[in-house]
């Protein structure tokens, strides 16, 4: 298995760069030490998302009977509209509701580090979707153990950025997070044509035949 590939599909649809502005308006009215606790549950959270999808995710889907074919499709299709949204300039897993949901649980006092910061806005269903597609695909222990290093890495990255978010934003601006969230959304749709080939290779084999 070419362990680089989950890493840069993570990276592409995690970005925590093109969350960064999200965080800010969500915090603007934080104490420092309110901010740097959503800092660290944010980066935990994705780390815990990642690595249970690594583990216990692929055990999930045997258990309700989906061939791993028919996921790595609807995955791939997955994977393909959030690469679509980061094109627009949207994190991979936004909705529109996201913004008003996080606002109302700022004006009432509650946490946004889960809800809606790191799920669904860092991780949601195309990263779980990535992390049990590349999990089916390792075949030795330390293959697994590398996919949740990852979410190590995706966590570290998100505390750096969100702890770096008022910097990043003035060296980027708008513009430059939109850029970077463009670019990693083409990387992403090329992942996820790859990913849906291979599932529909699996589900319908003629497709590999040569045309005569």
């Amino acid at each position: 298995m070419d362990l680089l590939k989950p890493l840069i599909a993570l990276l592409a649809i995690v970005n925590p760069l093109g969350v960064v502005p999200f965080f800010i308006h969500f915090t603007q009215n934080f104490s420092p030490e309110q901010r740097r606790r959503t800092i660290r549950i944010s980066a935990f959270t994705a780390f815990v998302v990642i690595a249970t999808s690594a583990l216990a995710g692929l055990k999930i889907i045997e258990f309700f009977g989906i061939s791993i074919a028919s996921f790595q499709v609807g995955g791939g299709l997955l994977l393909m509209l959030s690469a679509v949204a980061m094109l627009n300039a949207q994190p991979a897993e936004t909705k529109p509701t996201d913004v008003s949901e996080g606002n109302e649980r700022v004006d009432a006092g509650a946490s946004i580090a889960v809800v809606p910061l790191t799920i669904p806005l860092l991780t949601g269903p195309a990263t779980i979707s990535t992390m049990v597609i590349y999990a089916e695909r390792t075949r030795h222990w330390w293959q697994l153990a590398v996919l949740v290093g990852y979410g190590v890495v995706v966590g570290v990255a998100t505390f750096l950025a969100f702890s770096a978010s008022e910097r990043i934003a003035r060296w980027l601006g708008r513009t430059g997070i939109n850029v970077m969230t463009r670019l990693m959304g083409l990387i992403l749709a090329a992942l996820a044509v790859e990913i849906m080939a291979e599932g529909l290779l699996k589900l319908f084999p003629v497709l590999a035949s040569p045309l005569t």
